[in-house]
């Protein structure tokens, strides 16, 4: 449709600007090329007094000159379709200028003008017509905002404009830094989860070391334990015992033989002695036998001391040597306690960096668990939102069919209030036309009788019938008993009564006189 009526305004009526199908609402927003195009075919005598301007007031002015013309092509127009033109609204341009084109194609079917067209119309229309200018003028001036409130409204949409770009350059900001943000996030993930590998092959290495390091002592033998040790204590003590008793019995059994040699040799030196005595008491006096005697005497003395030294020193050196053996024992004992403890610190060293690791796997393990309930936060984010865009759109898709169908049923009354509206104009410049037609046929009949001469009073009286709205002519088939029959004779009563008070009126305007 806006390519046909861009055609026919650029090509038959060749408007002063060219209009395209894309600015068609902005080039009719301020009402001057649709006056050109009522001034075109000589209904718009005050074309001159438009303006081209896009202001207000110009705009305000445009639209009040048009409106009694467009009421006189029967072109549906009010306030609310003026401002939807003036504000640019979709297609209320076009659908305007369709009416017109079709009410200019009438028109220039009729053959009629401007001026004839309007004297057309009864007098109390036009008053009528020139109220309703009037309250339309004012209706649009309360619509139309002021030049100083539109220059406003366009510095206010400009800084919103403004306003909106700076907060999309601002979220664009935002999310180029949250991507960065999460870019070093992923970089320093990455990082630490090399560090950790590099941490884990470290502590591998650790323990693979101390593994290497750790001294294998052999287990304590079967005689180590406390039961062993005290049957080896006591074994000791027994072997001990015996040594000792076998020492007593060689040492007995070396003073037996001494004493048996001693005998012996006593035995001889007595046999001897019996020998000698008798040589000696002859030979030697009692002073050197008593010193024998107690040269013997001391002799056993002495032997006896030695003995008795020599078992001391045998008792010290076995006392010496037990003692020897238990120093080396609790030197073994302590060495073996040692040993045994730094195997333990070795172990407890073990465990300790075995319990590290378990540590870090358990942070590792929490952090990933950690990222992964975050992506599933974020997953469930998204969802949601998913799920309230997709619920928007189908809102916005049963906005939309409603719109259309409440579209839909408001062109379809619109269409029938219009036609409703033609039907009844259409009746009414029928019923005009009809009585018109009357009155000019009754003129010349009467003119044909009387040879162009007409008695005032009855000229007055045709006129007052017309501007009354009644038949001139009177009804001649007058059936009694029906409901047509019955509204015509009350049309005739109607008709009567009028003349009757008309010549009252003029008997008592002459009267008095």
């Amino acid at each position: 449709m806006s390519e046909i009526l861009c055609h026919w305004l650029n090509r038959d009526l060749k408007v002063s600007r060219t209009v395209s199908p894309k600015s068609f609402a902005k080039a009719f927003s301020n009402g001057y090329l649709i006056g050109e195009v009522l001034y075109k075919f000589e209904l718009q005598s005050d074309f001159s007094e438009f303006s081209e301007s896009r202001g207000s007031t110009a705009k305000l002015n445009n639209f009040s000159r048009l409106e009694p013309t467009l009421h006189l092509l029967g072109v549906q127009f009010d306030q609310n379709v003026a401002q939807s033109i003036i504000t640019e609204k979709p297609g209320a341009a076009t659908k305007l200028l369709y009416q017109l084109y079709i009410a200019l194609q009438k028109k220039k079917k009729t053959g009629l003008t401007g001026l004839e067209i309007q004297t057309m119309q009864p007098q109390t229309n036009i008053r009528l017509q020139e109220l309703r200018s009037e309250a339309f003028r004012e209706r649009l001036k309360n619509l139309i905002p002021r030049q100083t409130d539109f220059n406003l409204m366009r510095v206010t949409c400009r800084f919103q404009e403004k306003c909106k770009q700076m907060k999309e350059d601002l979220a664009r900001m935002n999310i180029e830094k949250f991507e960065k943000f999460q870019k070093l996030e992923e970089e320093q993930r990455h990082f630490n989860i090399e560090k950790q590998r590099l941490n884990r092959r470290r502590q591998n290495e650790i323990m693979a070391k101390i593994q290497a390091a750790i001294i294998q002592i052999p287990k304590p033998e079967s005689n180590r334990t406390l039961k062993a040790l005290e049957a080896q204590k006591l074994m000791k003590k027994k072997k001990e015992a015996e040594d000792v008793a076998n020492e007593i019995k060689k040492f007995e059994a070396l003073i037996k033989k001494d004493l048996q040699a001693k005998e012996s040799a006593s035995k001889t030196s007595l046999e001897t002695t019996d020998q000698t005595t008798t040589d000696l008491l002859n030979t030697y006096s009692d002073d050197d036998y008593i010193k024998k005697i107690q040269k013997r005497l001391e002799e056993d003395a002495f032997a006896r001391e030695q003995r008795e030294k020599r078992r001391r020193r045998l008792l010290m050196d076995q006392l010496i040597a037990h003692e020897a053996q238990e120093e080396a024992y609790r030197e073994e004992q302590l060495i073996h306690r040692l040993m045994r403890q730094s195997q333990q610190e070795r172990r407890i060293a073990v465990q300790l960096m075995h319990v590290r690791h378990e540590k870090e796997v358990l942070w590792q393990n929490r952090i990933f668990r950690e990222k992964q309930y975050e992506e599933r936060r974020l997953k469930d984010f998204q969802d949601a939102l998913d799920r309230e865009a997709a619920l928007a759109k189908q809102a916005k898709i049963d906005f939309a069919e409603q719109t259309f169908r409440e579209k839909e049923i408001h062109e379809k009354m619109a269409a029938e209030r219009a036609q409703a509206r033609f039907e009844k104009h259409y009746g009414i410049c029928a019923e005009i036309l009809d009585q018109i037609l009357d009155l000019c046929t009754k003129v010349a009949d009467y003119r044909l009788l009387t040879n162009n001469l007409i008695p005032h009073k009855i000229m007055h009286d045709w006129k007052e019938l017309f501007f009354s709205g009644n038949p001139i002519y009177e009804q001649t088939s007058l059936k009694h008993g029906t409901a047509e029959a019955t509204g015509e004779y009350f049309i005739e009563l109607e008709k009567r009564n009028l003349l009757d008070r008309n010549d009252y009126e003029d008997y008592k305007v002459h009267t008095m006189e």
